[in-house]
């Protein structure tokens, strides 16, 4: 777990916090939205200023009367990020007046006791700075005026930022060299509520209405004893249904997971089974090289003919990934769910397993005599050597004279590597690479 001090970044729905959390960071991470509400969990980063390290944590909108169930939600969330930082940016708008939601905020910044740094965002110029008088009267003293949009005294605040810091307790920055495990499927799917269950808290907002989860949730949990960092996506839909930006660049941040991560959670509804789209989605992840885990949630709550449906549909569907093993689950009862750790970490050694070379070489002759590659263009191609090139994916050189194998003989020679050697869970690169004859020698 991180030992850095951890700062969260609050204040009412649309004054900045996500824009400004991209200008601390120093990259587009968090969705930014015109509308109210596009950022709805915790969400936390590792960055630095002037050789500091920290996490920063950014939040949805707080919000004195929440609408709904959902707002509510939020609000709570923003709330436990105040109550686990080690110091709060509360951002306002220079440019509006102050609202309730901002008051409120203050009378909890000051309930809580916790630093702050208190800032006064769209502060595009000498004037607008000028005129920021009005903002003392949340009883935080002086705002520091910045511009998130354009940097504009984005320097000052961070210094700030940075002063008020607790000391490390060890000084050093985060590693990132832990195994990353992304949970992926379509929205609504329970994906959060698997994520609550592997962190032992309710750490992200779980809701009815599908696409809750907008950004890529980040965080670092113990599984079966190994630290593993876990991220929830965004429900990865059909592109013909993607409504607006931020259901797009949700999805895009989703995607731009699966192809860092070295586990994904592939999970499915018990209740629907693998459709189209879970197919296409694992092909996806196949094609990325990160190893899979099929997950049949909400096992506890189907019927048996349900269950015969979803079996049947997962072994037609995903066939292609036979190898990954499948695991029914309840995330939200908790049934079953001690068996995802032995899973993921027999993905994780199998993604590391590397062939001895002459071992490799000995059985690829052996399959080759007992079965020769297919003519092609009236010859015969040969294989001469082989050589497993690389680990996570397991990547596999083949060497190969008198014309190219074909894609049939590359799969055969994947079948067989996989019925000798344990590579549960991990797609498996097998690539060709022609030898030219020379001449002149």
């Amino acid at each position: 777990m991180s030992s850095l001090p951890v700062v969260a970044v609050v204040g009412r729905p649309n004054v900045g916090k996500s824009t400004l959390v991209n200008r601390i960071l120093g990259r587009k991470e968090a969705v930014v939205d015109e509308r109210a509400g596009v950022t709805r969990d915790r969400r936390e980063f590792v960055t630095d200023w002037n050789g500091r390290s920290f996490v920063v944590v950014d939040t949805g909108g707080w919000e004195s009367l929440p609408e709904d169930a959902l707002d509510t939600g939020i609000r709570d969330q923003a709330e436990t990020a105040i109550g686990a930082a080690d110091l709060v940016v509360f951002v306002a708008d220079a440019r509006a007046t102050l609202s309730d939601d901002d008051q409120g905020v203050a009378r909890l910044l000051l309930r809580a006791g916790v630093p702050f740094v208190f800032v006064a965002n769209k502060v595009d110029g000498p004037v607008q700075e000028a005129e920021l008088d009005g903002m003392w009267g949340l009883g935080l003293g002086a705002p520091t005026p910045v511009s998130a949009i354009s940097g504009r005294g984005v320097g000052d605040f961070l210094d700030a930022l940075v002063a008020g810091l607790p000391e490390s307790e060890t000084g050093g920055s985060e590693t990132d060299d832990v195994a990353r495990l992304a949970i992926i499927g379509r929205p609504n799917v329970g994906k959060s509520t698997l994520l609550n269950r592997l962190a032992g808290e309710e750490r992200v907002l779980v809701s009815d209405v599908p696409g809750t989860t907008r950004d890529p949730i980040d965080l670092m949990v113990e599984i079966d004893g190994e630290p593993i960092r876990v991220i929830d996506t965004a429900g990865i839909k059909r592109r013909t249904r993607i409504t607006d930006d931020v259901e797009y660049f949700a999805v895009l941040r989703s995607r731009g997971v699966i192809q860092r991560a070295d586990v994904v959670l592939f999970l499915i509804d018990g209740t629907e089974g693998a459709t189209h789209q879970e197919q296409r989605l694992a092909e996806e992840v196949a094609d990325a090289g990160a190893g899979i885990v099929v997950v049949l949630n909400k096992w506890d709550v189907i019927t048996p003919e349900e269950r015969e449906h979803t079996n049947d549909s997962v072994a037609d569907r995903l066939g292609f990934v036979s190898w990954a093993p499948v695991i029914r689950i309840s995330a939200k009862s908790g049934a079953r769910t001690h068996r995802l750790g032995p899973a993921i970490h027999a993905v994780l050694e199998a993604r590391r397993r590397r062939i001895p070379t002459p071992e490799l070489n000995r059985r690829v002759r052996a399959w080759q005599d007992a079965h020769p590659p297919p003519v092609r263009k009236g010859r015969r191609p040969h294989v001469v050597y082989a050589v497993q090139a690389g680990t996570e994916p397991p990547t596999v050189i083949l060497f190969v004279r008198g014309g190219e194998l074909g894609d049939d003989y590359l799969r055969f020679l994947e079948r067989r590597i996989r019925e000798e050697y344990d590579f549960l869970g991990t797609p498996i690169r097998v690539v060709a690479r022609t030898r030219k004859k020379r001449y002149g020698r």
